[in-house]
Formats: structure tokens, C-alpha cells, sequence
């Protein structure tokens, strides 16, 4: 699919890359009114679910899926919740295993592939709540997990009509990098210090896992997923983590429309971040790249997101 020309237009302050996304991720307030449903998943572990619903009854459903440490409440997911909610569509909030507020029962967590635990929720949409229209949109972490899910496998849902990922880091590895530059060791380093304080508690949970020492030696992002998230989830270490999860390698197989948006001044993706031959050589991918919006930014004057009003907007066009 050719590449899409961006009509996006920040307020001149907002141009700034590391402005918009410290602005939208600690900044801006979303009011929406949710309520919260616990699942069940196969391995006996749980997820929250934080929805919300349209003043009308539907058969239409937005899953919104965060990014890493975020939760169902962040505004960069309970704005797009609202904007959906006021054309006629109920929204999901997905909690990731541990992002709740509660400690998940499990040792091993969420990571940028876990995508069994997406088809849990889909499933539990699809034959539980009776959705026969269901999109979906992640944001950074989540909009990895959602490009994989779509395009690692064959049987992909026919209620699955459409999908938006915004700030795609398609390469884990390079995203990685980025993270670890100057540039971003603010974001880096809270990043950091959110998943210690949650990797501490599991540690007391499950002392013959991990130790306080193996712990003491995770001094960079790439330290943690070696440490934790590739041993706890079944891989080598970092590097074969991003290599199996990166969902670059999946977009050739995808067959359902897809929007992707990366800002161009994003600093958390790196040159493969941005999949110019995938969508060139893939009709269903549909790759927007506009010069500003940082990572999951796109502010507006308006009350909404220019990211939030691109996903609706796509997502009419599909059901026309």
C-alpha cells in the first residue's frame, strides 16, 4: 500500500518530540467513567479488563492495549476509549498480567509478544460478550503485540475488522538501542525504575526464582530482559527475546487492514522502525509517518489526539 501522507499539525510548541511525549504521558487528563471485569486465563493467572460503552447498545468493539508499565486508566488509551464511546462503540482497556494495581499470580508477566493472552481476551469478546465487529489499537508496547498477533497467525478472527498501532517499535532490538541513548535516559531511567520496584516484589514472591543479587546486577533496560523477561518467558536472553517478538518479520503476513502512525521524530524507534517496504509491498498495511508527534503524542488543540481521530477515521472507512 502506497505510503500516507500526513496531515498532522501540531501547535508549534508540541513540534518538540520529547515536549509531546512528556506532555501526553504525564500531563494530560482523560475523565471516563469505567468499570472493571476480571478474566480468568487458561494458566490460572488473571487479567483486568477496564471498559466503557457507547449510550447506545452495540455489537462493536475497540480494544486498546497499553504500553510498557502503563494501564487501563492512562489517557493515551482511555482517550481514544472516549472518542469511540461517542461514535457508537464500547471500549476495552486491556490491563496487561500485573499492570492492574495487583501483582498477577505468576512469575512470568507481559512482554512485547505475548500475544496468547490477547486471543484470551479476544475469545472472551468474541463468545462471552457477543462482539461481531472488534478493532483493535496498541500503543508502543501494545501496538508490537498487536502487529504479531495479526500477523503470526493464519486464523486471525473474522470479527477482527481492522487495527491501529501507533509509535510501533517493529524492531525491538533497535528500539532498544534507542532507549539506551543519551537522548532518552529520562525515559529510560523510569522506565527502569517502575519494573525494579515490580521485579523487587516478585523477587519476595518467588525468592527460588531470582535473586536479591541477580537483581542488584540490572543497571540498563537490556540488563532487565536479560535478567527477567527472557528467562521468565522461555528465551535465551534480550537478544532472542526482540529477534522472536519484534513484529517486523510478521507484516507480510498480515491480512487484516492495518494503520500503522510513527512520528518520524520519535526517539524511542530507530531507522527499522519505520516499515516503508513492508507497507510499500503489503496492501493491507497502511504506513503514516508524520514529521512530528514524538512517542505516543500527536497533541492537538482539539480535544482529542490526532492519533485517536486517525483511528476512528480509519476505522469508518473500513466498515464503509
Amino acid at each position: 500500500m502506497p505510503i500516507l501522507e500526513s496531515t498532522y499539525k501540531p501547535p508549534f510548541y508540541f513540534k518538540n518530540g520529547f515536549i509531546s511525549t512528556v506532555y501526553s504521558g504525564l500531563l494530560r487528563q482523560v475523565t471516563l467513567k469505567q468499570h472493571r471485569e476480571r478474566i480468568t486465563l487458561s494458566d490460572g493467572d488473571f487479567l483486568d479488563l477496564d471498559w466503557s460503552h457507547s449510550k447506545s447498545k452495540t455489537n462493536k468493539l475497540i480494544i486498546l492495549l497499553h504500553g510498557l508499565e502503563g494501564h487501563g486508566q492512562r489517557p493515551y488509551v482511555t482517550g481514544p476509549a472516549q472518542l469511540f464511546n461517542a461514535n457508537g462503540i464500547d471500549a476495552l482497556c486491556v490491563n496487561f498480567r500485573g499492570c492492574s494495581g495487583e501483582q498477577n499470580l505468576k512469575y512470568y508477566s507481559y512482554h512485547s509478544g505475548a500475544t496468547s493472552d490477547l486471543e484470551e481476551v479476544i475469545d472472551h469478546a468474541i463468545h462471552v460478550k457477543h462482539y461481531d465487529h472488534i478493532f483493535l489499537k496498541g500503543l508502543s508496547l501494545g501496538a508490537n503485540l498487536i502487529l504479531k498477533y495479526l500477523g503470526e497467525r493464519r486464523d486471525v478472527p473474522p470479527n477482527i475488522k481492522a487495527a491501529v498501532a501507533v509509535s510501533v517499535p517493529c524492531s525491538l532490538s533497535g528500539s532498544c538501542e534507542a532507549l539506551h541513548t543519551i537522548k532518552n535516559k529520562p525515559f529510560h531511567d523510569r522506565f527502569l525504575k517502575d519494573l525494579l520496584k515490580r521485579l523487587r516484589e516478585k523477587q519476595r514472591r518467588f525468592p527460588n526464582a531470582l535473586s536479591i543479587s541477580e537483581i542488584n546486577t540490572i543497571k540498563t533496560l537490556k540488563d532487565f530482559d536479560n535478567v527477567y523477561t527472557a528467562k521468565a518467558h522461555g528465551f535465551k536472553n534480550a537478544r532472542d527475546y526482540y529477534d522472536k517478538n519484534s513484529c517486523l518479520q510478521f507484516l507480510p503476513h498480515i491480512k487484516t487492514p492495518v494503520l500503522i502512525i510513527n512520528a518520524l521524530n520519535d526517539s524511542f524507534l530507530s531507522p527499522e522502525c519505520f516499515p516503508v517496504k513492508e507497507a510499500k509491498n503489503n496492501s493491507f498495511l497502511h504506513l503514516e509517518m508524520p514529521k512530528y508527534g514524538g512517542h505516543v503524542g500527536f497533541i492537538e488543540k482539539k480535544d482529542f489526539y490526532y492519533n485517536e481521530r486517525r483511528a476512528l477515521e480509519f476505522i469508518k472507512t473500513v466498515l464503509n
